[in-house]
Parts: structure tokens; C-alpha cells; sequence
């Protein structure tokens, strides 16, 4: 997306507590309600003491906890209720997520003042490229890919950097969901020339007249699924003679923020 000013990102009011909450009135809502009740507790709690928590009946808290532990997201022992295994994974990617940022902001801010261009850290997250960071250009055109916005993973260099670099099957499943036959396999054919080279160029494919390129980020301990990619994003009037340059800028600042990631 082009942009002819800075956005401006309106502050967003803390999430209140169950205390602080109304009493939900719809099913869904009543899950969410126990399972925050439940990680807002930060320990083992009985049905007695999720009453007074939540205010809400003990067979509506039953019902809840049932469906809760049916999916995972809650563990019953001894009669205490804590959170589960899924819901141990959300938190696991929370601290991916965040770690991930932290360590590429650094070498995020460096590529954009080299290049004087937009820089964006995308990841992938239910068949959609998603932007989990931002450094913006400070040229007053520039290309900018919000925060929080998601691509279908299928156009697109940031998308497609994250799909060349998925497992074999992940990938297969995404392009053969997202695309007709015979353009599921021309789309192969180019994640295959992309893990070749080691990123991916797109121009205009998701929104017109920006240029892209974007090189996967791995951890030292897995090299087949990329845990994200950082993009470079470029008004296609400015990239005419650079693109070589801004390649090897991108793809060196991606295998910097890699040798970072240790833990993960």
C-alpha cells in the first residue's frame, strides 16, 4: 500500500479483568469468560472459587469446563481446573511472536535507513501472511503494510517467501487450497525457483505499484519452516536500477536477525 503520510494508531484501552466485566450473556462469550477467569488466576482453581470469580452458576461453569477440557484448552486434576496444553501453545507463539520482533526490530530500523524504504516483518498464521511489525519509511511516498493486516499466502513476495520455506506437506495443502490446478502448479514451480535463490521479488500483486522483497528468517535448530520473513517494500518508480542492491541488502539483514534466533 502506498502512503503519502504517516498512519496513526489510536492507543487501545486495556482488556478489563473478569472482576471488572458484566456477566457475558452469549455461549461463546461464557467460554471466553471462564478462560480468562482461568489465566487471570495464574494457578489451579476450583469450581467454588470460579463462582466467586466469575459470579456466574455452577452448572453453567460445568458445562464450560467441559467443553473447555474437550478441546484442550483446560486440564482437570484433583479437582482444580488450570489451563491446558492448547492453550500452552497460544502462549508458546505469544513469546515466539515476541521474541521474533525483538530480535529483528534492531536489524529492521538499519535495512530501512540503508535503503530509505519500508521494512515489514510478516508471519504466517491460517493460511495468511500476517504483519507482525513495522519500520516506516520516512520519504513521504512510501509503501506500508499495516500492522495486523493478513495476505492469503499465494501472492505477494512476503507471502511467498513464506510459503516456499514451509514444510513439504504445509506447503502442498496451502497451494492446492488457495489455487485452481494449473495454477497451483506454475505457483509451485516458483516457491521451488524461490528456495532456490533464497527470496522472493513481486511487484504489484498485492497492491499496485509496489515492488517487494522478502527473505525468510530461520531459527539455527530448524532450517525447513521459516518462523517469519522480513520484506522490504518499494514504490516500483524507485526501484529502477536499485534492485540488486536491495536484494542483497534484505537477504544480509534476514541471515543477521537468523543468527539471532537461537532459541527458537
Amino acid at each position: 500500500m502506498l502512503n503519502a503520510v504517516d498512519p496513526t494508531i489510536a492507543p487501545q484501552p486495556a482488556a478489563p479483568t473478569p472482576a471488572e466485566s458484566a456477566q457475558p450473556a452469549g455461549g461463546a462469550d461464557r467460554v471466553l469468560f471462564v478462560l480468562a477467569a482461568l489465566a487471570h488466576h495464574g494457578a489451579p482453581i476450583t469450581v467454588r472459587e470460579l463462582v466467586a470469580r466469575t459470579g456466574l452458576p455452577k452448572s453453567t461453569l460445568y458445562r464450560q469446563l467441559m467443553l473447555l477440557k474437550r478441546w484442550g484448552f483446560v486440564l482437570e486434576s484433583d479437582g482444580e481446573y488450570a489451563p491446558g496444553p492448547i492453550s500452552l501453545q497460544l502462549a508458546l507463539g505469544f513469546d515466539m511472536a515476541s521474541h521474533l520482533a525483538r530480535e529483528a526490530l534492531p536489524d529492521m530500523r538499519l535495512l530501512a535507513q540503508q535503503s530509505d524504504e519500508s521494512v515489514g516483518l510478516v508471519v504466517a498464521v491460517k493460511d495468511h501472511a500476517v504483519c507482525l511489525e513495522m519500520v516506516e519509511s520516512r520519504q513521504s511516498l512510501r509503501c506500508s503494510f499495516e500492522k495486523g493486516r493478513g495476505v492469503p499466502l499465494r501472492a505477494g513476495a512476503s507471502a511467498k517467501s513464506l510459503l516456499a520455506f514451509m514444510r513439504d506437506d504445509a506447503r502442498e495443502r496451502v497451494v492446492r487450497a488457495q489455487c485452481e490446478p494449473a495454477e497451483a502448479e506454475q505457483l509451485l514451480a516458483e516457491l521451488a525457483a524461490i528456495r532456490a535463490t533464497g527470496y522472493a521479488v513481486s511487484e504489484g500483486e498485492v497492491d499496485p505499484g509496489v515492488w517487494g522483497v522478502s527473505a525468510p528468517l530461520f531459527s539455527r535448530r530448524a532450517k525447513v519452516d521459516a518462523l517469519g520473513a522480513i520484506t522490504l517494500m518499494v514504490p516500483a518508480t524507485r526501484r529502477q536500477g536499485r534492485e540488486s542492491a536491495l536484494i542483497d541488502m534484505t537477504v544480509a539483514a534476514a541471515m543477521r536477525i537468523s543468527a539471532r534466533l537461537q532459541s527458537y
